[in-house]
C-alpha cells in the first residue's frame, strides 16, 4: 500500500466499517514497523512477535478511537510500547497467567469472515503438500491454522482453546495465513 495520507485514511475508514481487506492491508503495511520496534526493545523474536500480534489486536479493537490528527504508525507504536511496559510490569509481579477469556455472548456471536485470497490459496493446495508447507511455519502459527482449517473451529472456539482474546486469535490467524501463502508462492 502507498502510505499517502488519502490512501491511508481511506483504508482506515474501510477498516472501521469492518472491511477485512482493509485490516489485512494495515497489518501488511505496518507489521514490520511494529515488529522491528519491539525486536529492538525486547531483543527476543518470540516476544517481539507476540507483542506485535497483541498490538494489532488492540489497535483493530480500538480503531474507532484513532485520532487522525496523529500518524497511524505513531499510534501503533504507542500501543506497542504500552503493551511492552505492561508485560514488564507483569513479569516483575511474577504473574504467570493472564485472565482467561470471558464466556460472553459477544464472543459466541462472532461471525467468521468469508474466505480471503489467502484462504482460497490454502484450500486449493493438495493436503499432503499443504501439511508440508504448514510444517515450515512457527509452531504457534501451525497450531492456529490446524485448529481453524483441520479442526474447523470458529474464532471463539480457538480463543477458548488457546486461552487468548479473540482479537489475538484473529490477528495470529491472519498473519499465519499470510506467511503460509508466502511459503507456498515462494516454493512454486
Amino acid at each position: 500500500m502507498d502510505k499517502t495520507e488519502d490512501t491511508l485514511t481511506s483504508v482506515i475508514n474501510r477498516a472501521k466499517s469492518g472491511n477485512q481487506k482493509a485490516f489485512s492491508t494495515l497489518l501488511d503495511t505496518f507489521w514490520n514497523d511494529v515488529y522491528g520496534f519491539q525486536l529492538i526493545r525486547t531483543q527476543n523474536e518470540n516476544d517481539a512477535e507476540d507483542i506485535t500480534v497483541q498490538t494489532f489486536s488492540k489497535a483493530f479493537d480500538k480503531l474507532d478511537s484513532y485520532d487522525d490528527a496523529y500518524e497511524f504508525r505513531t499510534w501503533l507504536i504507542a500501543i506497542s510500547k504500552n503493551l511492552h511496559i505492561d508485560l514488564i510490569r507483569k513479569q516483575k509481579r511474577n504473574v504467570l497467567d493472564g485472565p482467561g477469556i470471558a464466556q460472553t455472548d459477544e464472543i459466541k456471536k462472532v461471525l467468521d469472515e468469508s474466505p480471503s485470497p489467502e484462504d482460497q490459496l490454502i484450500q486449493e493446495q493438495n493436503l499432503a503438500t499443504l501439511l508440508y508447507y504448514i510444517k515450515k511455519l512457527k509452531p504457534h502459527y501451525q497450531k492456529v491454522i490446524n485448529l481453524r482449517y483441520f479442526n474447523e473451529l470458529s474464532y471463539a472456539e480457538i480463543a477458548n482453546q488457546l486461552h487468548e482474546p479473540i482479537n489475538n486469535v484473529k490477528v495470529k490467524l491472519l498473519r499465519a495465513k499470510k506467511l503460509l501463502a508466502e511459503v507456498i508462492k515462494n516454493d512454486d
